[in-house]
């Protein structure tokens, strides 16, 4: 949330108009009601449990966020975040690698 809010995360998202999907971490993160960009679910507070609506939000967004999670576990698998670690110019090298090996494995 820190480094979000030092490099201006949603000020960046807003000028190029897109979007980021966070988790319960990122609670008020973007402070405009009315044209969200970085879409968090709810919190419970210890005194008011969540209505089913909200829990049905929440399940909604982790499921998209589930998405993402799963590509980044194989990124992990693959070891290829280490690489972009050391060395941030070779991450679209890296990324089309990724992309072929998923595209061979899927269509198996």
């Amino acid at each position: 949330m820190t480094t979000a809010r030092y490099n201006k995360l949603v000020e960046r998202l807003r000028a190029h108009e897109l979007g980021a999907i966070g988790d319960l971490g990122f609670v008020g993160l973007d402070d405009d009601p009315d044209n969200p960009v970085v879409i968090t679910g709810y919190k419970a507070a210890r005194t008011q449990p969540l209505t089913s609506a909200k829990k049905q939000v929440n399940k909604l967004i982790a499921s998209v966020r589930a998405v993402c999670e799963h590509a980044f576990a194989h990124l992990k698998n693959w070891r290829i975040l280490t690489e972009l670690r050391t060395d941030p110019a070779r991450a679209t090298q890296l990324l089309r690698a990724l992309l072929v090996l998923t595209n061979l494995e899927v269509n198996r």
